[in-house]
């Protein structure tokens, strides 16, 4: 798997407001991070998600393998073991990438900065 891999994984089962099940999600951690967890951003296909801060609108192609207009969650930062990863379906494309790129900045930096 490399960064902008869209992969389906399997979420554990957690309360009400964390992302669970099998669901898509985004490889955000860099290609060159030697790590036994993979860095990631769940995806939702409920629009109501973009109401939150820290979102990504994401149209649907054959290039990323969503079927949904879709929502990335970048609020929901995570890291997962890479045994929870069923399947690679697609790679998002570098637009979105960077617009996940700059939120994740954006909710990661100081006020300071």
């Amino acid at each position: 798997m490399a960064r902008g891999d869209v992969l389906l994984v399997s979420l554990p089962d957690s309360d009400k407001r964390e992302e669970k099940g099998n669901r898509p999600a985004i490889a955000v951690q860099t290609d060159i991070a030697v790590s036994p967890m993979l860095i990631i951003v769940p995806v939702t296909s409920s629009l109501g998600a973009l109401r939150f801060p820290y979102t990504v609108r994401i149209e649907p192609s054959a290039i990323n393998g969503l079927t949904l207009l879709s929502v990335a969650m970048v609020f929901q930062l995570r890291a997962i073991d890479p045994k929870r990863i069923i399947r690679n379906i697609g790679e998002l494309e570098p637009e979105y990438l960077v617009q996940i790129d700059k939120e994740i900045w954006r909710m990661l930096k100081s006020p300071e900065a």
